[in-house]
Formats: C-alpha cells, sequence, structure tokens
C-alpha cells in the first residue's frame, strides 16, 4: 500500500477555531496532502460555500443534534449562542466521540487509512481515540505557545485561589512572571476545582498527554518561552509552524467566507474612501482600531474611546460594533453612541474614518501610513500586525488575550496596555495619553516601532523558503509531516 496523504482535520465549533484549521488545511492541500475536515452538519454545510473552487478538500459531517444537549435548534457553532450557553456546546462536543470512533474506523477499513488526525485543543478525548486505530495524533492550537500555556497552567493550578493580593505566578511556569487576577476569564476567575468548568477541564487538558506532538501557529523565535513550557511539560515534540497565512475572512453568520466576487456597491465605496484617506496621511501616522469579529466594548467604554480619539489629535481607522447588551451584528447607531456630531466633525476635518462591521484589515495594516494599531489581542491579529512590523495597543477582553497582550508588553515590548476586559470603568484621559504614547514619533512610540519590524524580519525569515536557506516555521512543517511516518516505519519493523 502506497503512503498514506491523507490528513484529519478536527476543530472545535467556533470560528475562531474553524478558521486556523482551514488555513492550515489549505496549507497542506497545496503540500500534496488529502485533507478531510471534520465538522457537525451545519458548519460543513457553511464550509461548503465558502471552499475555494479549486480545492478538493473532504467536508465530512459528524452527527451532532443541539436539542439532545439541552441547547437552542441550529446551534452548532459558539457564534449562534449567547456567552451564557457556550460551555453548554463545550459539554455537548464531548459526545462526538462515538461518531468519531466510527469515521475513523470506516477510514482505517477503506484503501486509505489516514496519516495522522489533527485536532482541536478542546478534543483531548480525539487521541486515545486515534490512538485505537493506530494513527498519529497531533494537539493544534490556533493561539499562540505563551498564551495556551499560561491557560494551561492557570486551570490545571488554579493558583490565584491562594493569593490574597490579587497577584500570583504559575507554580510550572515562573517565566511567564506576575499575573493578575484582572487578567482571568470569568469562568477561571469563578473556578474552585469543583465547578463544571473545571470538571470539564480536568478531564481535557490532562488528555493533551495521550497526543503524540503539539502544533502552534506560532514562530519558535518569538515564542520560545510558551513553546519550552509544553515541551517540558509532556516531552513531546512541538512544532512552531506559522503563520499560517489564510485569505479567509468571517462572515457575521458564523460561517468563514472568501471575498465573494461582488461586494455590494456601497461597501465598495466606503473601503476606497477607507484608502483614499491613508493615502492622504504621512507614513505611521494613523492608529486603526479593531476588536475583532467578535469582542465589543461597552457603551461607555465606547464613549470614552471617541473623547480619547477626538482629544489625541491623532489621525485613526475605527471598526466599530454595536456595544455590548446589544445584537453585535445589528446596525450601528453612531447617534447614540457616540459623542454628539462626533462621526462628522471627524470625516469633516478629514481626521479619522468610522467604519462598520468589517474591513479589510490586513491590507489596513500594511498600508504605510498605519502606526499603530488597538486591538483585543487575539492571536491572528497579533500576528498581523507583527507580520507587517506595527506595533500594538492592547484591550485584551477574552480567553488567552489577557496572556497575549502580557507576553507583547513584557516579553517582545511591542505593545502598551490600554485597558483590560468590559467590565471596567476606562477614562479618556488615560486612552489619550496611551494613543499619544505609541503613536508618537519619538521615545517609546519610535522604541516599539523598531522592535515591531525586527519581529516583522524575524516572522519573514522563519517563513523563508529558498535554496540553501529555509526557515524555522518551514523546518517545523516539514518534520510534523515527516513524524507519522517514522511512527508507521517504527511500528512496521517491530512487528
Amino acid at each position: 500500500m502506497a503512503d498514506p496523504k491523507t490528513i484529519i482535520m478536527f476543530p472545535f465549533m467556533a470560528q475562531g477555531h474553524i478558521i486556523p484549521f482551514l488555513s492550515l488545511s489549505l496549507q497542506l492541500e497545496q503540500k500534496g496532502y488529502q485533507i478531510t475536515f471534520i465538522n457537525t452538519p451545519l458548519n460543513i454545510a457553511n464550509l461548503r460555500r465558502t471552499l475555494p473552487p479549486s480545492s478538493a478538500i473532504s467536508l465530512l459531517q459528524i452527527p451532532f443534534s443541539p436539542s439532545d444537549h439541552g441547547l437552542p435548534p441550529l446551534s452548532e457553532n459558539t457564534d449562534s449562542l449567547p456567552p451564557n450557553q457556550i460551555f453548554d456546546l463545550l459539554v455537548a462536543s464531548t459526545a462526538l466521540k462515538p461518531a468519531f470512533r466510527t469515521i475513523l474506523n470506516n477510514l482505517v477499513e477503506s484503501e486509505t487509512p489516514p496519516l495522522c488526525v489533527v485536532a482541536d485543543f478542546f478534543f483531548g478525548w480525539s487521541a486515545a481515540v486515534s490512538h485505537e486505530f493506530g494513527i498519529f495524533h497531533v494537539v493544534f492550537s490556533g493561539a499562540g505557545g505563551f498564551g495556551l500555556a499560561c491557560y494551561f497552567s492557570s486551570w490545571i493550578n488554579l493558583p490565584h485561589k491562594n493569593s490574597d493580593s490579587g497577584e500570583f505566578t504559575l507554580p510550572d511556569f515562573p517565566e511567564a512572571g506576575k499575573l493578575q487576577v484582572t487578567q482571568l476569564t470569568p469562568s477561571l476567575l469563578a473556578a474552585t476545582g469543583d465547578d463544571p468548568w473545571s470538571e470539564f477541564q480536568k478531564k481535557n487538558l490532562p488528555a493533551w498527554a495521550d497526543a503524540d506532538g503539539f502544533l502552534f501557529n506560532t514562530i519558535e523565535k518569538l515564542d520560545e518561552i510558551g513553546l519550552s513550557y509544553f515541551r517540558r511539560k509532556f516531552r513531546r515534540p512541538v512544532w512552531a509552524i506559522g503563520p499560517i497565512n489564510s485569505s479567509l475572512s468571517l462572515s457575521t453568520s458564523g460561517a468563514p467566507t472568501r471575498k465573494k466576487p461582488g461586494p455590494d456597491k456601497e461597501k465598495e465605496k466606503e473601503t476606497e474612501k477607507l484608502f483614499q484617506f491613508l493615502n492622504s496621511k504621512p507614513p505611521s501616522s494613523v492608529l486603526y482600531i479593531s476588536f475583532g469579529s467578535q469582542t465589543t466594548i461597552t457603551a461607555s467604554q465606547m464613549m470614552q474611546l471617541a473623547k480619547a480619539l477626538y482629544k489625541s489629535k491623532k489621525s485613526f481607522i475605527w471598526v466599530v460594533r454595536p456595544p455590548l447588551g446589544f445584537d453585535i451584528n445589528a446596525e450601528f447607531r453612531a447617534e447614540e453612541w457616540l459623542p454628539e456630531k462626533f462621526k462628522t466633525q471627524i470625516e469633516d476635518e478629514n481626521r479619522g474614518v468610522v467604519f462598520e462591521k468589517w474591513a479589510p484589515q490586513k491590507e489596513i495594516l500594511s498600508h504605510k501610513s498605519v502606526g499603530g494599531f488597538m486591538s483585543h489581542c487575539g492571536w491572528n491579529s497579533v500576528l498581523e500586525a507583527l507580520s507587517r512590523g506595527v506595533p500594538l495597543l492592547g484591550w485584551p477582553m477574552a480567553a488567552e488575550q489577557f496572556y497575549n497582550a502580557k507576553m507583547m508588553v513584557e516579553i517582545a515590548g511591542v505593545c502598551v496596555e490600554v485597558a483590560r476586559g468590559t467590565s471596567f470603568e476606562v477614562r479618556s484621559e488615560d486612552l489619550r495619553e496611551k494613543i499619544e504614547e505609541v503613536m508618537s514619533e519619538e521615545g517609546k512610540g519610535k522604541e516599539m516601532r523598531k522592535k515591531a519590524v525586527e519581529i516583522k524580519m524575524m516572522i519573514e525569515e522563519a517563513t523563508r523558503d529558498e535554496e540553501g536557506f529555509r526557515g524555522s516555521s518551514v523546518e517545523a512543517m516539514d518534520d510534523f509531516l515527516q513524524a507519522p511516518l517514522l511512527m508507521m516505519k517504527k511500528k512496521n519493523g517491530t512487528q
């Protein structure tokens, strides 16, 4: 039988997980591998509309009925659920185990058993199931090594429970430095070790030890502290294969999308105006503000940020969505959520652009006029900024974003944290000072831009693949793809 070339991709049902998996799938497909992408029926239906016509990725439904788990109908993605029900979907996902076993069994009995399974870190159980069939299994994280190491260690140890001061260190990851309770998500902050979230993590996280290795969407040199934690903890290969390139964007329905062939004329005109605005500005003078496709700030925080932007006298592009408590995909009501006449004033003065819902982020960050990015510090956004040498103003809000911001401030030196979360009030004066600090052509702003350009070069080097030189991410990808073949040869040699 010929060497198997099929790779199974199995992400958790959330667009922040599906997108990196799909991007990695397209990259592996270009290398000549056949990809079988497993997910629940609605997510697969959305993905069918997404795949480029040239792709031969096989999309495979795994049976799932939300109502069997007390979830509303059609709830197969975190994007279609209110925040308080996301955990229910996570718990429900453990019920996919028998169907996943059946899928692997069918594939193994076919002529071409898979080369390996690449699974989500929420699916710790998938390693043992893969090994039942002798299939190589890796955990893939769209998050960086440092962020996931802090996340893993915090959940395993719950060290904040022993802190009276609100400050603590991670017992098995002291290199991360001091953490504060304000950097913990509500579920982690409330964790006692016996609560539902802890019960889930107690089963999920130790199961990572069953994996044959870990794949990270990061680069070795930038993220060595986090990556070394996993190498030390699990004694398994850890491959930094990032940044994984993607031309995918996100639709509001939770489906990843490619740019539609005929975007609506109105949005096209707005985008054209946006780039005219950028072209009219000096290099590194524009601040870009976007908090990702799924996060937003409170109405009062939005008001304070608008005032800070106006007082700062800096040029900016701000991608806005309705504030917390409102439908994030609804129309944005500027007259209600921004200071009076704010939008018309900044437009009249050619000072800023308020852009609704979605903007072409990579193109904006690539423009020479952009000198800073205020971000929620989702890992994809961090990589997109650093790949273009743009420093950050961090406003983390959820998941491992707090740890990403910490890493960018303390280790990379390319970020100033402007605020933390959405349960705190912010003052326009504080925000203005930090905006001016990062956007300044002197002092800290200049220093951060210099460091960001150094990291940009570091990323370019890691992904370079030419005669006589192969970057660390290119080599890591090759090593990863060789590992299951080596395991097979070893197994066949000992039989």
